[in-house]
């Protein structure tokens, strides 16, 4: 090592006596090497960042997820005592295994969902151990050359007839997965009973284990901030009558906006607008939660046998009328639109039975949240039916407004035969073009109101069979008042 001009500089003895210098590695290498380490570690930095910032807004915007996972490590830790207690390990043996498996397998986030896996895997486990041991004692009947055999027939006979139930729709909606543990598990007995002398006492302690792993499940789940798979259907249909309410007051006041105007409310009134989307995507969920519903016990105000299918049923009349709604949403992006002219004299009929429309829809989430038999239906249905008639009406009279409005923009000629062939021509050949988006958009708000009686019919029956509280008095005077005005004062 020597000092040059004030630099370190190292040197190395060569073979002949000379000594030469290190040259250090070259400058823009070296710096285009760190300038690249330090981008990828920016990068892995920031995705890092982003993916925690994700799991934080999904924690905050959904806490029931957080509140499952703290449960689930609850779970797997009281299971774990298996292993770590030595009183508990001789107990149950080397199958503790099958205990914690168990948690990880059934515990889900519902309460509902936990009790159906929990049933389904103590049932199937318990009747195939038993089968299964019943079988190897039949097969050492046998003698030993046709053990194997008969073990064989037997396995290949049992797990054929439980995977063709797992096609029937009744048993593949609530005991699918209890048949697949079934042939799971008799098919470990069966053949482990071949080599294993001890069958049955490694048959007892497996289902010990499965049930103490059930057991945890279930304690955890129904005492420790619980959630009910029939509440959260109920809330779902609910929060989907909502939605639908918005997003057809938001399409009919797009259609309707005047284009000086701006769009109405931004990103907001957006989201709402497409509301109808979230009732069109969500009946796998609601089918999902109204089979684990039917497992849960009484809790809340839902008593046992609550009637969880009509919530199918009201969840299948709401998607019939997302249907019209997502037809209305695409008259409004059409390249065809109606003239203004049109549109302005059907405005205040197609936003009269839209609003009444909304407000039942309300009414009926209402219902739903405060489980009390809706006091206003009957009011805002006769509404209903005037808007329709005003909106039918309106409908006619278009042919008559063309016809006014062609005949003071016709030329005045001086010949009576001329006019009398424009009239003609005008009643006999309207413009269909300008008449068929705005006719259209009335049909469909028709039919949806038809059909917002439907899901109407839906709820009160749903009211009746879970018994819903009746309404209170004083809203029940108020209803009484104001379906007794006479119709010129409803109309106005």
């Amino acid at each position: 090592m020597a000092m040059a001009e004030g630099k370190l500089e190292w040197r190395i003895n060569v073979s002949d006596g000379r000594t030469e210098s290190l040259e250090p590695e070259s400058g823009p290498v070296r710096r285009l090497w760190l300038r690249l380490k330090c981008v990828i570690f920016r990068e892995l930095i920031l995705k890092i960042w982003r993916f925690l910032e994700k799991a934080w807004s999904i924690a905050v915007a959904e806490p029931k997820k957080v509140i499952h996972g703290v449960k689930v490590g609850l779970a797997l830790s009281i299971v774990s005592l298996l292993y770590y207690m030595r009183p508990l390990y001789e107990g149950v043996g080397g199958n503790a295994m099958w205990a914690v498996m168990t948690v990880v397998v059934v515990f889900e986030s519902t309460v509902g969902a936990t009790l159906c896996k929990c049933i389904n895997r103590a049932t199937g486990t318990f009747l195939a151990g038993s089968l299964g041991v019943g079988v190897n004692w039949v097969a050492n009947q046998s003698g030993d050359q046709l053990e194997p055999v008969v073990l064989g027939a037997f396995v290949f006979f049992f797990a054929s007839a439980a995977t063709f139930s797992r096609f029937v729709p009744s048993v593949k909606a609530r005991f699918d997965y209890g048949a697949m543990i079934f042939i799971l598990t008799f098919s470990l007995v069966s053949v482990s009973g071949y080599r294993v002398e001890k069958l049955l006492a490694l048959a007892h302690q497996r289902v010990s284990t499965i049930a103490i792993g059930a057991s945890i499940c279930i304690f955890i789940s129904m005492l420790f901030c619980p959630i009910w798979a029939g509440e959260e259907l109920h809330l779902l249909i609910q929060r989907n009558l909502g939605k639908l309410a918005d997003s057809l007051d938001g399409c009919m006041a797009e259609y309707f906006r005047d284009n000086e105007s701006s769009t109405v409310n931004g990103e907001d009134a957006s989201k709402k607008m497409q509301g109808y989307k979230c009732v069109l995507n969500s009946k796998a969920t609601e089918e999902s939660m109204a089979n684990f519903a039917r497992w849960e016990p009484a809790h809340g105000r839902f008593n046992f046998r609550h009637p969880w299918k009509q919530y199918l049923k009201v969840g299948a009349s709401m998607r019939s009328c997302a249907y019209c709604i997502e037809t209305l949403n695409s008259c409004i992006n059409s390249e065809i639109q109606a003239p203004e002219h049109l549109k302005k004299l059907m405005k205040r009929a197609c936003m009269n039975l839209t609003s009444v429309s909304s407000s039942i829809l309300k009414e009926l989430a209402i219902t739903l949240k405060t489980m009390r038999k809706p006091s206003k239906i009957d009011f805002f249905v006769s509404e209903m039916n005037f808007a329709v008639q005003e909106l039918q009406d309106t409908l006619k009279s278009i042919p008559n407004h063309l016809n006014a409005n062609s005949l003071t923009t016709t030329p005045e000629t001086d010949s009576q035969e001329t006019k009398v062939e424009a009239v003609i021509k005008i009643i006999n050949v309207p413009p269909l073009m300008e008449i068929l988006p705005l006719t259209t958009m009335a049909s469909l708000l028709l039919e949806n109101a038809s059909r917002i009686q439907g899901v109407a019919s839906m709820i009160d029956e749903l009211a009746t069979l879970a018994e819903f509280r009746p309404a209170s008095n004083k809203k029940q005077k108020q209803n009484e008042l104001c379906t007794n005005r006479p119709v010129q004062e409803n109309r106005v």
